[in-house]
């Protein structure tokens, strides 16, 4: 089995449009519309930890080879060794989002962190190559 990696940035062009046009937006407020002062101070406030992640450009991926499963967001990394890994437990959840728990062997529970996982279709046809048990789960309250 070849190795799959991803890799995720959290600066990108994207990231920085949004956050233009959210400026943007505000300012044409503010001169046409005569936006008041504190609406305006509570939308920037929301758009903080999204200028935060820009600028700290905080890097997240995954690699699964042959022999283990490893992560990394930020500081955090992780490894753990396929064999460990009874299922994979994939979660939809209400926003459309996917979750993917690890349950080891030893029936504990691993959460992946969302921002180092690849697109969850991909990710799971991998996983199914390198032998692991899938489980899906589509809108689970719980």
């Amino acid at each position: 089995m070849e190795e799959f990696q991803y890799h995720h940035r959290s600066r990108s062009w994207r990231a920085l449009a949004i956050l233009g046009a959210i400026y943007a937006l505000l300012l044409v407020g503010v001169v046409t519309i005569d936006l008041v002062w504190w609406i305006g101070a509570l939308a920037v406030l929301c758009t903080l930890p999204a200028v935060y992640e820009f600028f700290t450009d905080r890097r997240a991926g995954l690699t699964l080879s042959a022999q283990e499963l490893r992560w990394f967001t930020g500081t955090l990394t992780r490894d753990v060794p396929l064999d460990d890994i009874k299922i994979v437990r994939f979660d939809t959840r209400w926003d459309l989002s996917v979750r993917v728990t690890l349950i080891l062997q030893n029936d504990k529970k691993l959460r992946l962190p969302h921002e180092c996982l690849p697109p969850h279709r991909d990710f799971e046809t991998r996983l199914k190559q390198a032998g692991l048990h899938v489980d899906r789960h589509h809108f689970v309250v719980f």
